[in-house]
């Protein structure tokens, strides 16, 4: 049952909200708050007046208003997985973040201003 930790839970608009675990989906599934969209096949969950698949995914039966998120905060891991791990001077595996316009210019830690790179292209680059 290991990997059955988690189950899927949409919104009634049918997009994706988060990850709850099994009981908790099972809960919101008993208090009819949320269906199960799709079950693992041949398990299901037994009780005294209960008898239901055990869900993999759920959808919410009222709409939950998620509130706008404008920008994820810039990370180094996550410009490397923007850029799926590539160098943007040579396509080789990048291992490092480099500033286009490098910090001691004055150049941020941002969004724009940084590109996934290999060391070597990194080091060459270097203050400029």
């Amino acid at each position: 049952m290991g990997d059955m930790r988690d189950t899927l839970v949409l919104n009634a608009s049918f997009e994706p909200l988060s990850t709850v675990s099994l009981h908790r989906a099972v809960i919101l599934v008993l208090q009819d708050k949320a269906v199960v969209e799709q079950a693992h096949p041949g398990l299901r969950m037994r009780a005294a007046a209960v008898d239901l698949p055990v869900p993999q995914v759920i959808r919410l039966c009222r709409y939950v208003r998620v509130p706008f998120r404008r920008q994820a905060p810039w990370s180094r891991r996550g410009v490397l997985a923007r850029d799926q791990h590539r160098c943007a001077y040579c396509g080789r595996r990048a291992t490092t973040v480099d500033h286009v316009v490098p910090r001691s210019h004055g150049g941020a830690d941002s969004w724009l201003n940084t590109v996934a790179s290999c060391a070597e292209d990194n080091h060459r680059k270097a203050d400029r």
